[in-house]
């Protein structure tokens, strides 16, 4: 399905060899390491293959965790106040991230890695969700509403722009341990090769699946970003978030109706949400629920989802086989 790259990977292992040779070697006990503290497990994943052992790295929340409903713990509160870094994507996707800073009291610097990039909007954007069931059949938010900002923020989805915010984490590492700054500048040329090269080999896979049938009807809003540079048409069939509350037996129907006249074979559930409604969706338009993708979170380890780059070639490897 996809184009032969081991010639590439044996070029990326000798470098990595290469950097493991010229660069000096410390004393790991003697020094002082940066604390760094990132939101999400995909966003923990980009940093840990910039800084390495160079850091302590924590992430908030974890593989196969939603970040829309995460509820934050005094534990978190804790490793904010000893953080030095604190990584997040921004566009309102962490929203409780400004509290837990805030109780915290840290002195940490934050790095929003959003920043001056050019947003796509949410469809329905500047809503409130209100009701118990919000959680897709967990429970209900304490305060019983969500608000979410005009910008989507999932862009991870789009692999030439988190070459751009691996970049950004390079700077910042280097700025807070300049001690470190050949580490993390031969860390992050690596990492940013292999990213390009994963972002190559997407644009021709792509070609596998008839132009008609390039259409992903999932169960939120997460793929807007994926849609615009690999050339998908995106239909958000539950809404814009994770949070959103069940649709009215009349928005079913409707949902049912949309994906039989867009003549796809498939729809697609995601890791990180209930997929029983896109089951009933998929039963009664009669196409099939395709495995689920991975969106919000990466998967625990082992699975196919366990780093950035293993994410995205299953997810583009699952969605070519139940669209072609």
């Amino acid at each position: 399905m996809f184009f032969s790259r081991s010639r590439a990977l044996v070029l990326l292992t000798c470098a990595a060899l290469l950097v493991a040779l010229i660069l000096p070697t410390t004393n790991s006990a003697a020094q002082t390491r940066l604390k760094v503290v990132a939101t999400f497990s995909i966003l923990g994943d980009w940093i840990a293959n910039v800084a390495g052992d160079k850091v302590d790295l924590k992430v908030l929340v974890g593989a196969g965790s939603d970040t829309h409903t995460y509820e934050p713990s005094p534990a978190d509160s804790a490793t904010l106040s000893e953080a030095d870094l604190i990584f997040e994507i921004g566009a309102e996707f962490e929203t409780w991230l400004d509290a837990l800073v805030e109780s915290s009291g840290t002195k940490a610097k934050r790095i929003v890695l959003t920043e001056g990039f050019e947003l796509l909007p949410f469809e329905g954007h500047g809503h409130e969700h209100e009701g118990e069931d919000m959680h897709h059949g967990g429970e209900g938010d304490k305060e019983g509403e969500h608000e979410h900002g005009e910008f989507d923020p999932h862009i991870w989805h789009d692999v030439s722009l988190v070459m751009k915010m691996v970049e950004r984490i390079r700077d910042a590492l280097i700025e807070a341990d300049s001690a470190n700054a050949g580490s993390y500048t031969l860390q992050a040329s690596l990492y940013i090769a292999e990213l390009g090269l994963l972002d190559g080999e997407m644009l021709l896979a792509v070609d596998e699946i008839p132009e008609a049938r390039r259409i992903l009807i999932t169960t939120h809003e997460t793929f807007a970003y994926f849609g615009a540079r690999y050339g998908f048409k995106v239909d958000s069939a539950l809404g814009v978030t994770t949070e959103a509350a069940d649709p009215s037996a009349g928005e079913i129907a409707e949902l049912i109706e949309r994906v039989k006249a867009s003549g796809v074979p498939a729809i697609f559930a995601d890791n990180v949400s209930n997929p029983r409604l896109m089951e009933q969706i998929a039963r009664e338009a009669g196409v099939k629920l395709a495995p689920p993708l991975f969106t919000d979170a990466l998967g625990e380890k082992g699975s196919d989802g366990e780093t950035y780059v293993k994410m995205m070639r299953y997810n583009l490897r699952t969605i070519i086989e139940a669209l072609k």
